[in-house]
């Protein structure tokens, strides 16, 4: 099987190197990256972080956290009683968007 699905490969492959579809692509030339950390990973999810990364596309969840960082650092700063009464319920409710949107990709994933 494995000698019939590598000749049609192997063919597909020449046929794209002779109507020039290999060529000018990004990355040509250089070594491919090291994505030896994925190898523990399941290659589709791997794959799908990869794509969403080079589009510059980050999972809702990272967005919340980066936030959620951000409102802690505030936090840390502030004196004022009121004030930091309300940074306490941005952290709370971003703390709850980010588990919920966690939950939701781990779900999808299973």
């Amino acid at each position: 099987m494995f000698g019939s699905l590598g000749k049609l490969i192997e063919r597909q492959i020449k046929k794209a190197q002779a109507e020039g579809q290999l060529e000018g692509l990004e990355g040509e030339g250089r070594p491919l990256p090291d994505r030896s950390g994925e190898a523990q990973s399941d290659p589709a999810i791997a794959a799908g972080h990869r794509i969403m990364a080079q589009a510059g596309i980050l999972p809702e969840e990272f967005e919340i956290l980066k936030k959620l960082d951000a409102a802690r650092k505030d936090y840390a700063a502030l004196t004022d009683p009121d004030d930091r009464k309300a940074a306490m319920a941005r952290i709370a409710d971003l703390e709850m968007r980010y588990n919920m949107a966690r939950d939701a990709r781990r779900a999808f994933m299973r």
